[in-house]
């Protein structure tokens, strides 16, 4: 028995481990951008490290290197991080069928649920031979060492940058744009793309270019709330 149930893990690794290629070329990039933004604002190399290992969110360590290097604002951090990661709580519900059953793996598959990993667990076909709990926990774990070994990577050769990097923030940007296209192909309505495109447009009219990310998030998210039931029905993802 316990021979089968170690195939079956070791099926789950093989299985599980080329959906997440295209996600090491990205999150290798990716990473070792933000270990050289942090390292060239003045960071030692302990802080991509640490920070990719226990927060393992892309979008809210990027606007970390930036409010760390600004006046101390506790509530406004925990505002914009929460905001920012949202969209999560609409990932977890889609899947707490799915990590139904995974036992103590849940903990961490909960903790590790990005928007890759979300994409990959929550579309894959798993083959019958391997073990589903654990095909999610590798595809979860194998993107969290991706994005922890770019971003060291990036903080230890951060210290031999010597080049302007103004603007190297961007690359969350253009990711982003990618994500929101490669979603908006995949959608057979876009109701949900167009609620946030107007939502903030509107906001940023109102509130300007310097206050509207917080109540864009907040529209966004009433809004989603909202039309989560009717989406669903229509089969368009939220």
């Amino acid at each position: 028995m316990d021979r089968e149930k170690n195939r079956a893990v070791r099926r789950a690794l093989t299985a599980a481990f080329p959906y997440t290629l295209p996600i090491c070329a990205g999150f290798l990039f990716l990473g070792m951008t933000y270990g050289v933004l942090m390292r060239t604002n003045g960071f030692s190399v302990w802080y991509p490290l640490l920070m990719s290992l226990t927060i393992f969110a892309g979008s809210a360590e990027f606007v970390a290197a930036e409010m760390l290097c600004g006046a101390f604002a506790p509530l406004q951090a925990l505002a914009v991080t929460l905001l920012l990661n949202a969209r999560h709580l609409f990932y977890g519900l889609a899947m707490l069928d799915k990590y139904k059953g995974t036992g103590p793996k849940k903990a961490y598959l909960i903790f590790g649920l990005c928007d890759e990993s979300f994409s990959i667990n929550c579309t894959a076909k798993i083959p019958p031979d391997a073990d589903r709990g654990w095909f999610y926990f590798f595809v979860t774990l194998l993107n969290h060492i991706y994005w922890v070994t770019g971003a060291t990577l990036g903080g230890l050769f951060g210290a031999f940058v010597r080049f302007n990097t103004e603007g190297l923030d961007f690359v969350m940007t253009a990711m982003f744009v990618v994500i929101f296209l490669e979603q908006w192909q995949k959608d057979r309505q876009h109701i949900s793309a167009l609620a946030g495109l107007g939502i903030s447009a509107l906001c940023l009219l109102v509130f300007g270019s310097d206050s509207f990310i917080l109540p864009a998030m907040l529209g966004i998210l009433a809004a989603l709330a909202l039309l989560r039931r009717p989406l669903s029905k229509g089969g368009g993802a939220v």
